[in-house]
Parts: C-alpha cells; sequence; structure tokens
C-alpha cells in the first residue's frame, strides 16, 4: 500500500515518502505562490489561480493573500465565501466550507496530527482527518482549527480561539480550548 492510499483510509503514512504526494504538493505550492505574488488588482488572474488549486469552489468568494495549502483538491468552499490575510489550509483530507463563511485574518484549518509515540512521530508519520465548517459561520482572527472537527450553521468562533472538538450550530464559542459560551443572539 502506498503512502498516499495509507493517507486516504485515515492510517498513520509518511508524506515525505511518497513521490507522488511530493510532487501534488509541489504543484500546489506552486500555483501557491503564483497567486500570493500576483498583483492585487488582478482579481480575475487571482481567481483564475485559486480555481486550479482548489477542489471545488462557487461563483462568489475572495481570499485575500497570502494563502498557502498542502494539495488544494481537498478544499471544498461555498457560495460568498471571504478569508482575510494569511489563511492556511493543511488538507491533507478534506476540508469543507459551507455558504456565506467569513474567516478573519492568520487562521489555520490543519487536518495533519501527528502520534503521541514519540518512535512514531520521529520516523515522520502522521495521519488526517477531515474538517468541515457549516453555513453562515464567522470565523475571528488567529483562530485555529485542528483534525476531525465540524463546526456547525449559524455559528461564530471568536478570535483567538484553538477549536479542539466538534461545535454545534447557532452558538458562539471561543478560548483555547474553544467552548460554546452562549446561544447565538439574532437580535444583534
Amino acid at each position: 500500500m502506498t503512502e498516499k492510499e495509507k493517507c486516504e483510509q485515515g492510517l498513520l503514512y509518511n508524506a515525505n515518502h511518497d513521490p507522488e504526494l511530493i510532487k501534488e504538493r509541489e504543484l500546489c505550492k506552486n500555483l501557491c505562490q503564483e497567486f500570493n505574488n500576483t498583483q492585487y488588482s488582478s482579481l480575475e488572474k487571482r481567481n483564475e489561480l485559486l480555481r486550479k488549486i482548489l477542489g471545488s469552489s462557487k461563483s462568489n468568494f475572495l481570499i485575500e493573500q497570502p494563502f498557502w495549502c498542502d494539495y488544494g483538491y481537498n478544499i471544498e468552499i461555498g457560495e460568498n465565501f471571504y478569508s482575510n490575510h494569511n489563511l492556511v489550509i493543511l488538507d491533507g483530507a478534506k476540508v469543507r466550507f459551507g455558504d456565506n463563511v467569513f474567516i478573519g485574518p492568520n487562521c489555520g484549518f490543519y487536518t495533519a496530527g501527528h502520534p503521541e509515540n514519540v518512535d512514531l512521530r520521529n520516523e515522520g508519520l502522521e495521519y488526517v482527518r477531515p474538517i468541515s465548517v457549516g453555513n453562515n459561520v464567522w470565523i475571528g482572527g488567529n483562530v485555529v482549527v485542528l483534525p476531525g472537527v465540524s463546526i456547525g450553521d449559524n455559528t461564530i468562533i471568536g478570535a483567538g480561539s484553538v477549536v479542539t472538538k466538534d461545535i454545534p450550530d447557532n452558538v458562539v464559542a471561543v478560548g483555547s480550548p474553544c467552548k460554546v459560551i452562549r446561544s447565538v443572539n439574532n437580535d444583534r
């Protein structure tokens, strides 16, 4: 079984021992670099590059530069998606964003994790778990979302949060680790 096949099955794998994974990351990072170096006012060219990078996107989206990801093809963004500067998505597994998702600056979505066992970790092994973000979600600046997390519809994640576990629909959640503090107040 190849390292990529192990990755796709959710097993421990070594991303640096599979020529296919290495080549895919190199291609994606070259496209990210081209996107990041494209003149800001060249919105059409920037969106064209993002469509080459991303697995799927709707028609209306904006990702501010710089943006980095590992493979790109595992990322799906919905309609009316916006991300501020310095978005990082480590997409060894699927990362799905619903419609009307707004992401603050300096946010990271990390599907990759490493074993606690020091010997396995030192061998370069990792695992990946998908991340899912629902519709109408606002994620504040400097938020980190860890492997396997789902964030529900209409939810707000406060700035600086580290999201380690699933967050339900219609709540405001903050902190490190991120915890629900209240329901969303639709009167505000």
